[in-house]
């Protein structure tokens, strides 16, 4: 599997880089694209309209800035190539372009692209189906230089959750002196010092609590989940994908052992 890593510069961009050169996944690094400068350690261009035709491109993995978007799907469209778009902040513009392009070519994109993360988001679900009257509270802690707050992951815990709980809804972090509603699902982000991540999901009744946690430890595991979303993607038709696609993949797997 070749990969193109979009935005590899970046600290993420540069883990992908890094990991396909080892053959993570069964991936081949070909490059990347990237305005801010070269590299010696692996062919970098300014943009997609200098990338040559020979590379052989399977997958285009994406950890840019979110404006880069329109560029990106357009080549991939352009190319035939599915693409992971690990890049988050999108404008509702730039979403639509996203879901625009899963209608010609396969598009991974996930809020969170830890495989651990979307097994806590399945846990979460279920624990809340099962406990319907719970209490559900998230708190989610990364480092003092995270610049959006609560963290995108946390809004996708609860808006999973939501799914399941009828009349639920998430309320960024409490104060004042009202009671707490029971359709409440609170969030609460913590920035401090350099937390790569965490997220937790406390459910709880009167007589019982359930703790639910996933913690990063390096941002290594972030592009080790794009590659296996790349390696994922190759196989797949024209739609749009995410974590939770490759969960069930994964599952299905499991159950032909």
């Amino acid at each position: 599997m070749n990969v193109l890593v979009n935005g590899i510069l970046g600290h993420m961009g540069r883990e992908v880089a890094r990991l396909s050169t080892e053959g993570c996944r069964g991936a081949r690094l070909v490059g990347g694209v990237d305005p801010s400068g070269t590299s010696e350690e692996f062919p970098v261009w300014a943009s997609f309209a200098e990338l040559p035709a020979s590379l052989g491109i399977s997958c285009v993995v994406d950890f840019s800035h979110h404006s880069c978007a329109p560029a990106l799907l357009e080549y991939a469209k352009a190319a035939h190539l599915p693409v992971v778009v690990a890049t988050t902040g999108h404008t509702e513009e730039e979403l639509a372009a996203i879901r625009a392009a899963a209608q010609e070519i396969p598009v991974f994109f996930s809020a969170n692209m830890s495989y651990g993360v979307a097994l806590l988001v399945e846990l979460a679900k279920q624990t809340a189906r099962a406990m319907p009257e719970a209490d559900i509270e998230i708190i989610e802690k990364h480092h003092n230089r995270k610049l959006d707050a609560p963290s995108g992951t946390a809004l996708m815990l609860a808006d999973e959750i939501c799914r399941v709980r009828e009349g639920a809804y998430a309320k960024t972090g409490r104060s004042g002196k009202a009671k707490r509603e029971p359709g409440e699902i609170g969030i609460h982000a913590v920035r401090m010092g350099n937390i790569v991540g965490e997220h937790e999901v406390i459910i709880g009744t009167a007589s019982q609590t359930i703790t639910l946690k996933h913690e990063a430890h390096s941002r290594a595991l972030f592009a080790e989940g794009a590659l296996a979303a790349a390696a994922f993607l190759v196989t797949c038709a024209p739609g749009l994908y995410d974590m939770k696609s490759l969960v069930e993949a994964g599952n299905r797997e499991a159950a032909l052992c």
